[in-house]
């Protein structure tokens, strides 16, 4: 299973362009799509599950052309968990994934496993017989994973699936999406660059409705070698001096002083030492070039 998304423009009514002559290839497993809020990311997932119309360019799944003639056949190998959850307040956890099962055609007895299942995956089972409307933000999007996850569908969209949650979820959601893209495809949508490092070898980075890289993490990680330092500064005012002159990943209290990360093409104006990149340096370091 993969998606192959070619030349995709999006351009709004007010003359707004989303995506903007954006290509990409999303492989089998799990994908991660990383940018911050605005950067498109939203827009190209509306489209990859036939909600929004593109302006320009192609995408296929598996093959199959994106085309009104083929949507109903590619809604029924795609799994979507929107950013916001709105499903049936007046119904219970059960009865709401029960009545998604069946809107997507899944046998009862399958269904009811099924939902048996992800409920202990999303650590819902004490919950199943709450109304919708009684639980949390972050409840509300396990639900919304869960139904998601239902029909096991051959390439799964998720838009910010760990929002709201606390630590211990968050990790259990990035194992549960990690063991269900063995054999599947999951497109990881986020600007939380952590559950990306957690989940994905492979990856996107979107900026401004383009992609400014897609590949290995590896890779990506190599790129901004030699592009990291770390520096000691002893007050605010010198640490706020480095922020109008660099982009600047981690600050910290270090005993007599600040501990700051900074991101550059040479080294900066000040002493300190190279250091490993992570994902966030990483990410910084790319964004930053296209500023």
């Amino acid at each position: 299973m993969g998606i192959k998304i070619e030349d995709l423009t999006v351009t709004f009514k007010n003359k707004v362009t989303a995506v903007n002559h954006a290509s990409l290839e999303i492989p089998a497993g799990i994908f991660g799509l990383l940018g911050e809020n605005g950067a498109g990311k939203t827009t190209l997932m509306r489209v990859l599950t036939t909600i929004l119309p593109p302006t320009s360019g192609t995408v296929t799944l598996d093959g199959i052309l994106y085309n009104e003639g083929n949507f109903e056949k590619i809604r029924r190998k795609i799994g979507y968990l929107p950013q916001e959850i709105d499903l049936y307040p007046g119904l219970t956890v059960q009865e709401c994934l029960e009545y998604m099962g069946d809107l997507s055609g899944i046998p009862k007895t399958v269904c009811k496993e099924r939902i048996r299942y992800y409920l202990e995956k999303t650590s819902l089972s004490g919950h199943s017989k709450k109304k919708m409307r009684q639980l949390s933000g972050g409840m509300k999007r396990r639900v919304g994973l869960a139904q998601a996850l239902l029909s096991e569908p051959d390439f799964l969209i998720v838009d910010e699936p760990t929002t709201g949650l606390d630590p211990e979820e968050r990790i259990r959601i990035r194992n549960l999406l990690v063991d269900f893209s063995e054999g599947h495809t999951v497109l990881f949508s986020t600007h939380v660059v952590e559950d990306l490092t957690a989940t994905c070898n492979q990856l996107a980075v979107m900026k401004k409705g383009r992609f400014l890289y897609s590949g290995n993490m590896s890779e990506l990680l190599e790129q901004a070698k030699g592009h990291v330092w770390v520096c000691k500064v002893k007050d605010e005012g010198a640490a706020r001096e480095l922020e109008r002159r660099y982009h600047v990943s981690s600050k910290q209290y270090a005993g007599d002083g600040l501990q700051m990360k900074l991101i550059s093409e040479v080294q900066p104006q000040i002493e300190c030492r190279a250091c490993e990149a992570t994902l966030e340096d990483a990410y910084i370091y790319i964004a930053g070039r296209e500023t």
